[in-house]
């Protein structure tokens, strides 16, 4: 019924992970200025769509 080959084959020898890359300082500085890109569009993409939008409205009104 049940067939115990006692751990044959054996395991693959355990290895250690390659350690993980770590980003440079150039590409750490092109994060910080998409995310700085990022929070200054969140603050002034609303006013530059709403002062479309009233061109837009001011427009129809001719």
């Amino acid at each position: 019924m049940f067939l115990d080959h006692n751990g044959w084959p054996p395991p693959e020898p355990w290895r250690p992970k390659p350690p993980r890359r770590r980003i440079t300082v150039r590409q750490e500085r092109m994060i910080a200025w998409i995310i700085g890109f990022n929070l200054l569009m969140l603050l002034l993409g609303p006013l530059a769509g709403a002062t479309v939008f009233e061109g837009v409205v001011a427009l129809l009104r001719h």
